[in-house]
């Protein structure tokens, strides 16, 4: 969520059978740009259409972030609700793309995972994590704005509902023991070890059934994404709304925002 110029970049590299895609911003905690997002989208794309993959990790280089959120300033040039729909729409084909992925992603988070971080983890199919991440979403403290009903379904699903509202009401972030003991984590590690955490979840999938896995994967999609109302309305209050143009001016410019329901 920095001002900085640094555009950042999302690298892929290979290693046989194995993906590994990083998030190369970190001197911003590695904070999505738009390329970045894009440049992801065609990451996810090419690893998509390779029929000799069996597993793919995502990660955050610096090992201070996973991904701390995105850019907030392109959010000034929003004019109303209309733009808040449009920009979860787009938000939403990057995440879809990140779950039609149709071999198993492993989120190995070390440090912050915020805003669009949180997303992107809660997208991908296994989580290791150190015992310094952080998870969380302050949306409700920082730009005042809302996230797509499909992120809250996948945040609700990860931590439960008790932890989830602490996150988005109280705009409290999750630390990595909680985080492992709601069942969002499949390993918690010390961040000495967290390599080699990765590494033990990445050897366990590449030993198991490679169609049991794909399969079991869509089944999990398909039924996590039936019956989500997308709730335009709801998405466009906020957008809409005078707090959310206040939220992101008063983040832009590091000031205190002063709320108003309206």
């Amino acid at each position: 969520m920095s001002q900085d110029t640094d555009q950042g970049h999302v690298r892929l590299t290979r290693e046989g059978r194995v993906a590994r895609i990083v998030f190369d911003r970190p001197g911003a905690h590695n904070a999505f740009t738009w390329s970045m997002w894009e440049e992801l989208d065609a990451a996810l794309e090419a690893v998509s259409a390779d029929t000799d993959l069996r597993v793919i990790t995502l990660r955050g280089a610096g090992g201070k972030a996973f991904v701390a959120g995105s850019d907030i300033a392109q959010f000034r040039d929003f004019t109303g609700g209309q733009d808040g729909i449009a920009y979860e729409a787009k938000m939403n084909r990057y995440f879809e793309r990140l779950l039609a992925v149709p071999v198993p992603t492993v989120a190995i988070i070390d440090g912050w995972a915020a805003g669009g971080g949180l997303n992107i983890a809660a997208c991908c199919d296994i989580r290791v994590a150190s015992r310094r991440a952080r998870f969380g979403s302050p949306i409700a403290r920082t730009i005042g704005n809302c996230v797509s009903m499909q992120t809250y379904a996948r945040v609700l699903a990860g931590f439960g509902e008790a932890r989830a509202k602490r996150m988005m009401l109280l705009a409290e972030f999750i630390n990595a023991e909680e985080a492992h003991a709601s069942g969002f984590l499949a390993r918690l590690a010390e961040p000495e070890t967290i390599d080699a955490a990765a590494d033990d979840v990445v050897a366990r999938l590449l030993e198991n059934a490679p169609i049991t896995l794909r399969v079991s994967k869509a089944a999990f999609g398909r039924i996590m994404a039936r019956d989500i109302d997308p709730a335009d309305d709801l998405i466009s209050l906020t957008y809409g709304s005078e707090d959310f143009r206040r939220g992101v001016e008063a983040f832009v410019n590091k000031t205190k925002p002063e709320w108003l329901g309206r």
